[in-house]
């Protein structure tokens, strides 16, 4: 089963409020009450499974890397590297050429 977009009550009566799920706590509030025909509401039956909690989308395990040595320990069949945003583009380049020669995933 897939899970729902959760959206903000009454979302789609004022444009001011946006799309960004806020828990609703009026006292009469039928969305609170969990009463029919009302949007979802995030509760731990949607969570993900446990073997795919904190991975990337495309299924490595997210190792931010900082130097070329981080890059080395990386297990390339279940991590990928995120290249860290203090690094300039002449090193990011070098450790770009070493994880295509190591065969590692880079997400950035």
């Amino acid at each position: 089963m897939r899970k729902p977009k959760f959206r903000r009550q009454e979302w789609h009566r004022y444009k001011k409020l946006g799309e960004n799920w806020r828990k609703a706590r009026g006292k009469l509030s039928k969305a609170r009450r969990y009463q029919a025909r009302k949007p979802a509401i995030p509760t731990i039956g949607y969570c993900s499974p446990r073997a795919t909690k904190g991975l990337h989308p495309s299924g490595y395990q997210d190792i931010l890397v900082c130097n070329i040595k981080d890059l080395e320990n990386l297990d390339p069949a279940t991590q990928a590297g995120r290249i860290s945003s203090t690094i300039g583009l002449r090193k990011r380049e070098v450790m770009l050429q070493k994880a295509k020669e190591l065969g590692i995933k880079i997400l950035n």
